[in-house]
């Protein structure tokens, strides 16, 4: 039967100059987001190096900026009456409300002492707050590159093959599972929910791309990274952190309570004549002929960026310094901790370490907000910081963010659900993630002190 994709698609200018162009423009988001450069004694991507010089020659203008956003975020659910839709929408919105409470305390000076201790509020503000939303936009603008031009059509039809056997999703899922992990959790989620109130997902196939690929985006990545002083170790990092997250995550597609979870294969895989390399290619060119313009696009993720900041910073300063004064004042972390006890003595024995068992509370602290582990791992010995960098990833889960986006959606996961897949993949993490350190140390592509 004769292929007729390229037939029916709008070329042009012709395949071969769009796959000529397909490639230059993606190539600029692979640069933005892993080359490493090295600018006043600094080595790090073009995103970071941005937005870092913003913050540090700019930082009035980082500061109103990132209040604009807080206050713009706090209004929005009051303006179009979201925050009655339900008790998650109400909880998200008083959320916003204290982060910018926060914010202002902060700023104002009138911080108690025992807030304003310099790894409390001020860490959360200066060194998170202004990061992050500063970051995000940015990082935006550079995911149209990447994102927007056919690169991960093309990666996702070459990685159809291996969805069914690793994931027990059909393949047309790579596209979105790469798209989640790369772009954002809340972007991942509603492209997630679509295709399942589309039918074009089982109830457990929507579970397995939601809990396994919707983590925090690339640029959230470089937060983290910098924040635990990995910057120099970015490109090892990253790949490091996405070969994790997909081995968990096609370990727990196989474990309950996903694995007892509703299924009907709803998207039956086909073979076509043409080979595997060439449909790709051919899926690649179609979405680069379709594409928007380049300003729309930039306007649409810059726009996407900004409503995610708005909603991230205050995320971070609120639930943040809850999660803090619950790690410094309680025990409640420590107790949740105890579970993952067994995973990190395993682990520290695989990488020569005493601190990663010891921290087991840090760690357990990501279930509140995937930051906290770099916050208070900040100033542990390397390879506990390279670990806690991939886990806090890699877990996916957290409740500051992805948990109250999943329950948003129609897909009908519940909160236990939710709770039992954090602890199996933050185990498995540790585990590998250790693994994955480990073999990077012995490689010399780490340092060993």
């Amino acid at each position: 039967m004769k292929d007729l994709s390229l037939e029916t698609e709008p070329l042009r200018g012709g395949r071969a100059l769009n796959l000529i162009k397909l490639l230059l423009l993606s190539g600029v988001g692979v640069f933005l987001f892993f080359a490493q450069i090295e600018l006043g004694g600094r080595s790090t991507i073009p995103v970071d190096h941005l937005s870092s010089y913003i913050v540090r020659e700019h930082r009035l203008l980082a500061v109103v900026f990132i209040m604009a956003l807080m206050v713009w975020g706090a209004l929005r659910p009051l303006q179009d009456g979201s925050w009655r839709r339900s008790p998650g929408a109400a909880l998200f919105t008083a959320i916003k409300w204290a982060g910018l409470a926060l914010a202002g305390v902060h700023l104002a000076g009138l911080t108690p002492d025992w807030a304003n201790q310099r790894d409390m509020l001020p860490f959360l503000f200066e060194r998170l707050a202004l990061s992050v939303g500063v970051l995000i936009p940015i990082g935006a603008l550079a995911l149209t590159f990447l994102l927007g031009f056919g690169l991960l059509e093309i990666i996702g039809v070459l990685l159809q093959r291996v969805m069914r056997p690793l994931f027990r999703t059909p393949g047309h899922s790579a596209l979105d599972a790469v798209a989640s992990f790369v772009g954002s959790y809340s972007v991942g989620l509603l492209v997630t929910s679509k295709m399942y109130a589309q039918g074009r997902y089982s109830v457990r196939d929507a579970a397995v791309i939601a809990t396994g690929f919707s983590t925090v985006s690339a640029t959230f990545m470089v937060v983290v990274a910098r924040t635990l002083g990995l910057m120099e170790y970015w490109t090892f990092y990253f790949w490091a952190t996405l070969l994790v997250t997909f081995a968990v995550t096609a370990i727990t597609a196989y474990l309950p309570p996903i694995s007892r979870l509703p299924h009907q294969d709803v998207a039956p895989e086909t073979a076509g004549e043409r080979s595997r390399f060439n449909r790709a290619l051919d899926a690649g060119i179609a979405r680069y002929a379709s594409r928007e313009p380049l300003h729309r696009m930039l306007w649409g993720n810059l726009l996407d960026g900004l409503r995610m900041s708005a909603t991230v910073v205050a995320s971070i300063l609120a639930v943040g310094f809850a999660g803090l004064c619950l790690a410094k004042f309680t025990p409640v972390f420590e107790w949740i901790g105890l579970l993952l006890k067994p995973a990190l003595m395993l682990a520290d024995a695989m990488l020569g370490t005493t601190g990663a068992s010891a921290a087991s509370g840090a760690f357990a602290s990501g279930l509140a907000e995937m930051f906290l582990p770099a916050i208070l791992l900040k100033e542990a010995e390397f390879a506990v910081r390279a670990l806690a960098a991939i886990v806090s990833v890699s877990m996916v889960l957290f409740l500051s963010g992805c948990i109250p986006c999943i329950l948003a959606t129609g897909i009908p996961l519940r909160v236990s659900h939710l709770l039992i897949v954090w602890l199996l993949r933050t185990v498995l993490s540790i585990v590998l993630g250790a693994a994955v350190i480990a073999a990077g140390l012995s490689m010399g592509w780490l340092p060993t002190v």
